[in-house]
C-alpha cells in the first residue's frame, strides 16, 4: 500500500517514483509517511480556471487543513493563551537590534580580579551572584528574567534543565544548565543550582565575563594571582597539589600546607 501510494504521488507531482522510493523509506527499510517526503501535499482534483474549464492538470494544496497536515504543529503558536509571548517556544527579538551603548558598557565591561574566585583543581570562575548583579545594572532588576524552555530532566545523576534569558522583552540566549546531586533529598537544590548554569552560560552571548574562556586570559590570572601548593590530607597521610588565590588563607582541614 505504502508503493501504491508514492506511485500515485509521483504521477500527480510528476516526480520521479524511483526518487520517491528512496525518499519513501527509512534507514532500515521501513516506508514512511508520504508527508515526510514531500513539505506541501497535493490534490488529484483538476484545476479549473476563471472560466469553468478544466484543464485537467493537478492542482497544488499547500498544507491545508483538508490535507490532514496540522500547521501548528510546523509552526508553533508563541503567543500564550493571555496574549502574552510564550517564552518556551519564541524567539521573538532575538538579533533585532544592538543594545544601546551604556547597557553594552555594563555588559562588556573587564571583570575585577576580586571577583574572581578559584577551585582547587584550577578552574577559575565567577560566582553567580555576580553575574546577576551585572545584569542589574545593565537592564535594572525586574528587566530581565530566565524562562524554562523545558521540562527539568533528572538523571540518575544529573539535573538538567534548558533556558531561556529574556532582557527587556527581547530573547538573548538560549542555554542549557546542569548540576550534579548525590542523594534525592538535593534534588530541589540541584534544580536550583541547574538555573544558575544555564543563567551563566546565557551571559556568554553578552560579552559578560568572557574573559574566563579565554586561555590567555586564564594563563596570566593564574600566574600573577594564585599559586599551586603541596598540601597532604591528613585522614590518610596523603599529598597532593592543589589551587589557591595568594591572597586566600591556607588549606584548613582536612588538608595542611
Amino acid at each position: 500500500m505504502a508503493g501504491l501510494g508514492l506511485q500515485r504521488l509521483a504521477l500527480v507531482s510528476r516526480i520521479s517514483p524511483r526518487l520517491l522510493t528512496r525518499l519513501g523509506s527509512t534507514g532500515r527499510g521501513r516506508p514512511t509517511s508520504v508527508h515526510h517526503v514531500v513539505a506541501a501535499t497535493y490534490s488529484t482534483a483538476p484545476s479549473t480556471p476563471s472560466n469553468g474549464l478544466s484543464t485537467g492538470k493537478p492542482e497544488v494544496v499547500a498544507n491545508s487543513p483538508s490535507n490532514g497536515v496540522n500547521t501548528s504543529e510546523v509552526l508553533p503558536e508563541a503567543t500564550a493563551p493571555d496574549g502574552t509571548t510564550d517564552w518556551s517556544k519564541s524567539y521573538a527579538g532575538l538579533s533585532s537590534q544592538p543594545f544601546p551603548k551604556e547597557i553594552s558598557d555594563v555588559l562588556l565591561a573587564p571583570i575585577e580580579p576580586l571577583d574572581v574566585e578559584m577551585k582547587p583543581d584550577g578552574l577559575i570562575y565567577l560566582p553567580e551572584i555576580k553575574y546577576r548583579r551585572i545584569l542589574n545594572r545593565a537592564f535594572g532588576p525586574g528587566g530581565w528574567g530566565l524562562a524554562p524552555r523545558s521540562e527539568t530532566n533528572v538523571g540518575p545523576k544529573i539535573v538538567s534543565r534548558e533556558y531561556a534569558l529574556v532582557c527587556l522583552g527581547r530573547l538573548v540566549a538560549i542555554a542549557r544548565g546542569e548540576q550534579e546531586y548525590f542523594d534525592p533529598n538535593g534534588i530541589a537544590t540541584a534544580t536550583e543550582a541547574c538555573k544558575s548554569n544555564a543563567l551563566m552560560r546565557c551571559c556568554k552571548d553578552l560579552g559578560i565575563a568572557s574573559e574566563l574562556w579565554d586561555p590567555r586570559f586564564i594563563r596570566e590570572f593564574k600566574a600573577q594571582h594564585c599559586m599551586e601548593v603541596f598540601v597532604e590530607h591528613l585522614p590518610t597521610k596523603k599529598k597532593k597539589k592543589l589551587w589557591r588565590r595568594k591572597d586566600q588563607g591556607k588549606f584548613g582541614y582536612p588538608y595542611q600546607e
